[in-house]
């Protein structure tokens, strides 16, 4: 999920976005988001390094995966093929991420750390990867790493998915998506724009498994909880690179896209997926999804990084699809938001600040729960 940018390119996924703002001379962090919504919005939590998917957990508890700080090990063509630039090489650290708890009362925990963390090229600004999603299978958490593998300056630690021990504070691999991957290649890879050991980005748990979206590769896989990995669905096969990177369950699976940013820029969408692998356009006309839920009561909320044609601070928005297809807008001025997820509250959680802005990463409480629109 890389390139450089220019018109009419696709790209991968956030660093690119992150490298487009940068070069607009738009800020990575501009303060506090600027928050114009019709729901209320709070800060749950602040904090946190990079933050990416999160999930309650069956004690109740909000679970957040963190990108983390990245790292400076740099492998060489002779080892693997490279990210290409100017995105890559990419540097990395064995460790640096990391699986945090925050309780009712905004006390925050580490659930396990020592995972993976890498980060593309510094200029104009790097973006890290790491833990990228966290699902629960009945009482056990398990999580995705996208921040590993050869390509990513890990060389010793393929992107796996993990069994997390949460009374031991550890975590287990279970499955190589990094082999998966280079065994089982899809349709369509943009040649400039190919992540060897891809970049997983979401991962939820649906009647006994796992099932994860791959942006760069655009593929959804089902990982059991014994590690085997098996295909869904190449999106890229019937859809080209439109890098996929938000994925729900509601009956069927809905994913949704990046898309291109640019002059000229394509807008996003929703599809929906069956568990057999057909897919079919459901809702159009969105912009950079990075999230979608849905509620108790059939409506799905979409997340969108930022506003297009390019990617800017405090134009991340988070939209309400109700069963007939109308739209409302929920909140919008987020920065750089990163993923959602539906509480047991009957609000929304979000990653915001979750791109470029190590240590100052956080979770907004959206009420939608009182919201009367």
């Amino acid at each position: 999920m890389n390139g450089c940018i220019k018109r009419g390119t696709r790209f991968g996924a956030f660093r690119s976005a992150i490298m487009a703002a940068s070069m607009l001379g738009a800020p990575l962090l501009a303060g506090a988001p600027a928050l114009a919504g019709t729901a209320e919005v709070s800060v749950f939590y602040h904090g946190l390094n990079n933050p990416r998917g999160l999930k309650f957990g069956p004690d109740g508890n909000l679970y957040v995966a963190e990108g983390g700080t990245g790292g400076s090990n740099q492998t060489s063509p002779s080892d693997c093929e490279q990210v290409p630039g100017p995105i890559g090489p990419y540097s990395g650290s064995d460790t640096g991420s990391r699986i945090s708890m925050i309780d009712s009362h905004g006390h925050i925990s580490t659930v396990a750390d020592g995972f993976p963390s890498s980060q593309t090229q510094p200029a104009p600004a790097p973006l890290v990867s790491g833990v990228a999603d966290i699902a629960f299978v009945g009482d056990t958490l398990y999580a995705i790493e996208a921040g590993a593998g050869c390509s990513h300056g890990v060389p010793s630690i393929p992107n796996s998915v993990y069994r997390v021990n949460r009374a031991s504070h550890t975590a287990t691999p279970i499955a190589n998506l990094s082999a998966f991957q280079q065994a089982h290649p899809v349709a369509h890879i943009e040649p400039g724009d190919f992540e060897p050991d891809g970049t997983w980005y979401s991962m939820i748990a649906v009647r006994g498994n796992l099932y994860a979206v791959e942006p760069n590769h655009g593929e959804i896989d089902r990982i059991t909880t014994t590690g085997q990995i098996s295909r869904v669905i190449d999106i890229s096969a019937s859809q080209d690179h439109v890098v996929p990177t938000a994925l729900a369950y509601h009956g069927n699976f809905f994913v949704g896209n990046l898309s291109t940013f640019g002059p000229g820029f394509a807008p996003s969408n929703v599809w929906k997926v069956t568990p057999s692998g057909q897919i079919k356009l459901d809702t159009e006309g969105f912009r950079m999804v990075v999230g979608l839920v849905f509620d108790h009561f059939d409506q799905m909320y979409v997340l969108e990084l930022a506003a297009g044609p390019f990617p800017a601070p405090l134009t991340g928005k988070i939209t309400r699809v109700r069963p007939d297809g109308e739209k409302e807008t929920v909140a919008d001025g987020l920065n750089f938001p990163t993923a959602m997820t539906y509480g047991p509250d009957g609000n929304l959680y979000v990653s915001n600040n979750g791109i470029g802005a190590p240590g100052d990463g956080e979770v907004l409480k959206v009420d939608i729960a009182n919201w009367n629109p």
